[in-house]
């Protein structure tokens, strides 16, 4: 459903600059060692980051999944150089002027011509993610060269001054269902999650290049926050933290963001997070609607019932993990 613009704050829209940006289909890269060591301390071998994701997309479910920080589409990595600026610099210019909703357009390639979203962003590798249709991702190859048509850098609600906004394009606001009342806005969100369990991405000095990761290892707090039904393109809640100057836990805070990329099995890491807006809690209240996902949002395509599943790691580990062989449909935590 796309949702009416009249309901959407108001934005310096007349302000923002609308720049295009590039990078090529990035292979996947390979360690060295091809195990990853668990939290339960089994070594698996699993597909990562990088290339054409060909059978998960923006909307499925991202849990439980046999591979480690999945990335549903296509990631994007700008492998230019130029003679100013730092070696990655281009690339670094990617990561950054890209924004959540932003078209992306096919310049090289069998698909040359095709559109597509950009989804989210992945810090320490430094992708930028775009979903494009099925028939779209089968006819793309690694190294085809993709633009960006990047808007939201700048962009800040008018009546709102201490909410800041980030990695956000004025076409996701325009249809989130984001309301605007005198003293607050209302956020529609498909899941609450409590700023102590983030992990992986803590310590970066800035909140637009990347994300960072909800650890999944405790069994309670998977279960209390129903955090088993994630989906790619979720809409969340991270409450208790301040991202305007990079990630932060901060009481009396709170910042929504966008599930980026899949599970893991590493500790420290897990699900990711693009943040989004962040402010204090008394300027930006929440309401659970399992709509709240960017495929239905932007009318993509129809997302998967949120429906809770095992992680990786109680599939392979089903006397330890036991307990959590049952998932009873908890309330919408408020706390």
């Amino acid at each position: 459903m796309i949702r009416s613009s009249r309901s959407s704050p108001a934005i310096n829209r007349d302000e923002l600059v609308v720049v295009a940006v590039s990078g090529q289909i990035a292979h996947p890269v390979a360690r060295a060692n091809p195990y990853r060591i668990g939290y339960d301390g089994v070594p698996r071998v699993l597909p990562g980051t990088g290339g054409i994701v060909l059978n998960k997309r923006i909307g499925d479910l991202c849990v439980g999944l046999a591979g480690d920080h999945i990335e549903p589409g296509v990631a994007l990595h700008n492998n230019s150089r130029e003679i100013i600026g730092p070696r990655d610099g281009p690339n670094n210019a990617l990561i950054t002027y890209a924004c959540v909703g932003n078209r992306a357009r096919v310049l090289t390639g069998p698909a040359i011509g095709a559109t597509g979203i950009v989804t989210g962003k992945h810090g320490g590798v430094n992708h930028v993610l775009v979903d494009f249709p099925s028939n779209v991702l089968r006819t793309l190859q690694i190294g085809d060269r993709i633009q960006i048509e990047s808007v939201g850098l700048g962009m800040r609600l008018r009546l709102r001054h201490d909410i800041e906004l980030m990695n956000l394009s004025p076409a996701l606001l325009n249809r989130w269902g984001v309301t605007e009342t005198r003293n607050s806005v209302r956020v529609p969100v498909t899941h609450r999650i409590p700023a102590r369990i983030m992990g992986s991405g803590l310590g970066k000095n800035n909140a637009w290049r990347g994300d960072y990761d909800i650890q999944l290892a405790d069994v309670s707090t998977r279960r209390r926050y129903r955090l088993n039904s994630l989906r790619f393109g979720d809409l969340v809640a991270i409450v208790d933290a301040d991202n305007r100057r990079g990630p932060l836990y901060q009481r009396g805070y709170i910042t929504i963001g966008i599930i980026v990329h899949g599970d893991s099995t590493v500790s420290g890491h897990g699900p990711g997070v693009t943040p989004l807006m962040t402010g204090p809690a008394h300027c930006i209240g929440i309401h659970r609607d399992a709509n709240a996902n960017l495929a239905r949002i932007l009318n993509i395509r129809q997302p998967a019932i949120p429906q809770a599943q095992r992680t990786l790691v109680e599939r392979h580990s089903p006397v330890r993990f036991m307990r959590a062989t049952t998932f009873p449909q908890l309330a919408f935590n408020t706390e």
